[in-house]
């Protein structure tokens, strides 16, 4: 696959990506994605004068046994339903070097804009990639190598390109120890390692569990790490990159996975957080520097903040006023060195940001997914 000559132009705060009249992408697999009514509407923001709010103010953790509540606050409108598709899905938020926010549309219809980068602060956006094809689901920046690593489910690869979308390149694709692969999310370690939740079987009853973790050496090499899982959606290393956490999307709990010394073995494996979740399911995953588990949800606005023991620290969440049209909160982002978090919310109303301020500082793992 490969990108146009240009990029489409920027779209400014206030103006959201119109769908395509293009032949429907083959998305049936994306059981992960939010599909909107059809309707696009004009956008709208928290601010009266359509720009980015200011930062929301930290919330005190909640006493023992009752969980902080802490609102998040909308930057902007960046995508409405697109018509040839049926609905819009905001994923994979990664801060780059210079503070900018990097997203996906995994709904996007060839020719609208898949990879998004953000001003925070303002809510200006642009349009950095897109394609005839892919189905972007995450996004992270390589510690090595600095190009954006981003996980097509469509064709079952991974592709990198630099920061302005430009030099794509496959990184891996094909089958995995005989049997392809439908890679959702992605952790990368220091070492240049990637792991990636193989979510095979997210549209099977729950005790099907054709669902895999596949760890890609720096070599190219890919074998399954771990087998027979009930359709994994968020993966991410933990702060110290001892084990993985993995959001099983077919049975709404967090196991936790340690790895051994280099990283190419589990040694022990077990639900780590079980999550009331109702009939919505968990989505990406995400750990602060100091170990805090962030777990977002498919079919709920809201993001869970646990610590490494379990309690539930924290909710973070759109507010009551706002939710009309906005069902998921699929993913989170914290910038390394600070408490500034973002999630990427979507629904029937379409793709929007929210901003927070998170009860960890942000570390390498609180940073793409």
């Amino acid at each position: 696959m490969r990108g146009p000559d240009r990029a489409p132009g920027p779209l400014r705060a206030g103006r959201p990506v119109r769908g395509a009249a293009a032949a429907l992408l083959a998305l049936t697999a994306l059981a992960a994605c939010t599909a909107g009514d059809g309707a696009s509407e004009e956008p709208s923001s928290s601010a009266s004068d359509g720009t980015a709010q200011d930062a929301p103010a930290t919330a005190d953790l909640g006493t023992a046994g009752a969980p902080a509540a802490i609102m998040a606050d909308r930057v902007q409108q960046l995508t409405s339903p697109h018509e040839a598709t049926g609905g819009t899905l905001l994923e994979g938020p990664v801060f780059a070097e210079d503070s900018s926010l990097y997203l996906v549309d995994v709904m996007a219809p060839p020719g609208e804009p898949k990879v998004l980068r953000v001003d925070p602060e303002s809510g200006e956006s642009e349009a950095v990639y897109t394609d005839d094809s892919s189905a972007f689901t995450s996004a992270q920046f390589h510690p090595g190598d600095g190009r954006l690593y981003l996980t097509d489910i469509a064709s079952g690869s991974v592709v990198s390109m630099t920061a302005e979308g430009e030099g794509l390149r496959t990184e891996f694709t094909g089958e995995v120890d005989g049997t392809p692969m439908m890679p959702d999310d992605i952790t990368i370690a220091a070492d240049g390692t990637l792991y990636v939740s193989d979510t095979t079987g997210m549209q099977s009853p729950g005790w099907e569990t054709p669902g895999r973790v596949v760890r890609i050496a720096a070599d190219g090499t890919a074998t399954a790490l771990a087998e027979n899982l009930p359709s994994p959606n968020g993966i991410v290393l933990d702060e110290n990159e001892s084990g993985l956490y993995l959001a099983q999307y077919n049975a709404n709990r967090v196991d936790y996975m340690a790895l051994d010394e280099a990283g190419e073995a589990v040694t022990a494996a077990y639900p780590a957080l079980h999550l009331d979740a109702g009939r919505a399911r968990v989505d990406s995953t995400a750990v602060d520097a100091e170990g805090n588990i962030y777990q977002a949800f498919h079919g709920r606005p809201e993001i869970e903040v646990h610590s490494p023991s379990g309690e539930h620290l924290a909710t973070i969440a759109v507010p009551a006023e706002e939710r009309d049209g906005l069902d998921s909160a699929t993913n989170i982002a914290i910038r390394p060195g600070t408490t500034e978090g973002v999630m990427t919310v979507s629904g029937s109303e379409g793709g929007m940001v929210y901003r927070f301020e998170a009860p960890g500082e942000g570390g390498a793992h609180s940073n793409g997914s």
